[in-house]
């Protein structure tokens, strides 16, 4: 896998699959962001070029663990944009990942061709999930087998009286079998300490953000599944409202994974949009 040099000399790794105009995408965790996988098959029309964040995958772990901050990793997207030789690029970022992209956004504006936040996370701009909101959004899946036992403890960790979040699993894919469960098992963040530090304190600055968001020029998209508790439909919404030209894609039957629930559809989705 090829590599390039952080500012700081950390070395970094990304892959490259497909073809065509390239899209920079972002994972969340921090993870291996071999869990994205070709994005359902987007790399059909799109070379995808997935950056493995600082500690996961094959990219090093730095030697400063304060770097692991989601706001010092925004400039270790810049540093791939600069390896790559792109005056601007098509970003796309999932779940976590899409805070650095979020924030990637406000400071390097005129660097971004089009955003796409996948499953986006809303830390960056201080969006609020409350536990009612999920509780709401989690019953829609009343008929699922498994609803009783993952309910139970969704109720006890928005209560403050639970932190099952291993039994909460199946509420974040569309179809809990098989495939879904290999794939739970696969992206599970395995560098602790880069997920404690991501949200550091000074990780996140949302008055900023927003006030830099509020002049970006370029076209977002924010897809999020009908039932992802991590990504509420309505908190999708509520992030939308921050930016001038912003689209919000809501997939049906989709959780927080919505290239594994229905790939043809959310490829649809995210290639027309790329494609303006």
């Amino acid at each position: 896998m090829p590599t390039f040099p952080a500012p700081d000399g950390t070395r970094l790794s990304y892959r490259v699959t497909g073809e065509g105009d390239p899209v920079v995408c972002i994972p969340g965790g921090p993870a291996d962001s071999i869990y994205l996988g070709d994005l359902g098959g987007l790399s059909t029309y799109r070379r995808l070029i997935v950056l493995d964040l600082r500690g996961t995958g094959r990219s090093a772990i730095p030697q400063d663990a304060s770097s692991y901050r989601c706001d010092r990793l925004i400039e270790d997207v810049e540093a791939l944009r600069e390896h790559l030789g792109l005056p601007r690029v098509n970003l796309l970022g999932h779940s976590a990942g899409t805070n650095i992209a979020t924030q990637y956004a406000a400071r390097h504006p005129k660097n971004v061709s089009r955003l796409a936040l996948i499953g986006p996370s809303f830390r960056a701009v201080d969006v609020a999930i409350t536990g009612e909101t999920r509780l709401e959004l989690a019953q829609l899946r009343e008929n699922e087998p498994w609803f009783p036992a993952a309910f139970a403890a969704l109720q006890a960790i928005t209560e403050g009286t639970g932190s099952d979040w291993e039994a909460v699993a199946p509420f974040f894919w569309g179809r809990w079998d098989a495939t879904a469960q290999k794939h739970h098992a696969a992206s599970r963040p395995s560098n602790e300490e880069a997920v404690a530090l991501f949200a550091a304190e000074g990780a996140f600055s949302p008055k900023s953000t927003r006030a830099a968001l509020a002049s970006f020029e370029a076209p977002v998209l924010l897809l999020t599944g009908e039932f992802d508790l991590n990504s509420p439909p309505v908190s999708a919404a509520a992030f939308a409202e921050a930016f001038p030209d912003a689209t919000l894609a809501v997939q049906q039957g989709a959780g927080h994974y919505p290239w594994l629930d229905d790939a043809d559809r959310f490829v649809t989705t995210t290639e027309t949009f790329l494609r303006g």
